[in-house]
Order: C-alpha cells, then structure tokens, then sequence
C-alpha cells in the first residue's frame, strides 16, 4: 500500500466511488443499448477520456513497454469484462431480486481472496463488521429471495459474477506500487472494453443506438460510474485495507435504494431499513478498524 496519502482522502475517494458506482443502475436502465454492448461502451468510453490522464502520468512516472503494460493489465482486464458479460447472463436468468442480493456477497468473497493472494487476515473488528453487513443481506434474502430450479443456473451465474468483481478489486492491491493509479487502471478499461466488445456480438445487436437520451445515458455510465466510480474503488483497494472496501461496497445498494425513490417513486418494503441498519452498523465497525490501522502504521 502507498502511505503517503492522507487517511481523509481515502474515505473521500472511496465515498465518490460507492455513490457513483452505485448511479449505475440509473444509466443502464435509461440505457436502450444491448447490455453486454453497453459494457463494452461503457470501458471504451472511459478509457478514451482518461487516456490524457494516462499519456501524462506515463510522461511523469515513466512505464514499461507496451508488452509489460499488457502483461500486468490482462488479467484484470479480462477479469473486468467477465464480470460485465456473467452480470449480464445471471441477471437476465435469476430473479431481479436474487441478482441484487448474491452480487452483494462480496464481504465473503474479499476475505478469502486477500488471504489467498496477500496473507492478508480479517481483525477482530472486521469479523463483526462483516458479519453485521451480511446479516443485513440475510434480511434482505428472507424478505426477496426466491430460490427455484428454474433460476438456480442464473442465480449460479451471479454467484460467479460477484466473486469475479471482487477478484477484480483484490488484483488492485497487487499492483499497488504502479506509479499513478491512471497507469494501472485506463490499460484495465481498454483490455475490459476490447474483450467485450468481441464478447458483444455473441449477444445481440452490435451498432449503437445514436438517439440523445441514450447516448447521454453511455456517457454518464462510462464518466460517471467508470471514470469516477470503478477507478476510486480501485485507488481505495491500493490504500485500504481490502475488507474495508469489500464492506463499504455495500452502501452502494442503500444509496441505490434512496435513488430509486426519489427517481422512480420505488417504495422499499420495511425491511430495507432493518438490513441498512445491520449493514450501516458493519460499515462503521470498518470505519473505526480502518482509523486504527492507520494509527497503528
């Protein structure tokens, strides 16, 4: 990890990236744009933007070769553009419901992979809290879940999906000594974008739709909860202890929550309240872990 970033700045960025991340749904829903397509636009378009960030920070720091920049951006690139196409798949074969819940396992997923990858070992505060915040999911599933043959496949598909977003968060961390985050991630975006979009054709349709509405919709997914979202998250797992961005994650289905009830007048049932509750009460057990590792280092 870099230490040289102050601990306010951590949680700001890591902040900017749950609430843009979490802004997605509103793009993709507006979107009219074939949905493995529309992952594809969505890296495309954000690489093209952060390319000058790229081309100065490459300037400034230096890098390697353009095989050594495929060599450490394939892997998550790839990882990146499963995660996309699988969402895709799994949403569309499981149950709105049962696809929001099993793609916010990641808290489960993120211990095993730190540990696998890094040695890196939940504290005594991190159990809890994510024991808190999977509560919350467990609340969640007892009023939504529905589990059924018919679905079981696309349930399995998101399982895959969930566990594959995490992989692809855990890799930030092993390229943490990058030089700038922008040499890490636009590289990431372009690997993700390129395999998606010949993953596309396999899905439908492959010419965009050129009309305003949707095009500002590919836009503000790709500015919005790529540029900003995806690349906070990455920059969080590069200064942050992992289970602290793995539980902090969840905020993103609260914040999506009060969007969609101020966008679509979608009135969530009591119980959402109780599992953001148990999920707020996890976060600041991470809150307060992370501030103490800080001390500590």
């Amino acid at each position: 990890m870099k230490p040289t970033v102050p601990a306010w700045l951590s949680w700001l960025v890591l902040l900017i990236g749950i609430v843009a991340t979490a802004c997605s749904f509103v793009f993709i829903r507006e979107s009219v744009e074939p949905p493995v397509m529309l992952a594809a636009w969505r890296v495309l378009l954000a690489t093209l933007m952060l390319s000058p960030a790229y081309l100065l920070a490459r300037r400034r720091h230096g890098d390697g070769t353009a095989f050594e920049v495929l060599q450490r951006s394939l892997l998550p690139g790839l990882v990146l553009s499963a995660h996309f196409v699988t969402w895709v798949i799994g949403a569309r074969l499981s149950l709105g419901a049962n696809a929001t819940i099993i793609v916010n396992l990641v808290p489960l997923a993120m211990p095993i992979l730190l540990w696998l990858m890094f040695g890196e070992l939940m504290q005594r505060r991190e159990w809890l809290a994510t024991a808190l915040a999977v509560a919350g999911l467990g609340v969640l599933a007892f009023d939504n879940l529905q589990l059924d043959a018919g679905h079981m496949l696309g349930d399995a598909v998101c399982l895959l999906s969930m566990f594959l977003f995490a992989f692809y968060l855990t890799l930030a961390r092993r390229h943490a000594r990058v030089a700038s985050l922008w040499l890490y991630v636009v590289p990431v975006y372009a690997v993700a974008g390129l395999s998606s979009l010949l993953a596309a054709p396999f899905f439908g349709p492959v010419a965009p739709s050129l009309e305003l509405h949707n095009v500002m919709m590919v836009i503000g997914l790709a500015a919005v909860s790529t540029v900003i979202g995806h690349s906070a998250l990455n920059f969080s797992m590069q200064h942050m202890r992992g289970q602290t961005v793995g539980v902090m994650t969840l905020a993103q289905f609260i914040v999506a929550g009060v969007i969609a009830y101020f966008l679509y007048a979608e009135v969530p049932s009591p119980l959402f309240y109780i599992a953001s509750a148990l999920m707020v009460t996890g976060m600041y057990m991470v809150v307060v872990n992370q501030r103490a590792d800080n001390r500590r280092n």
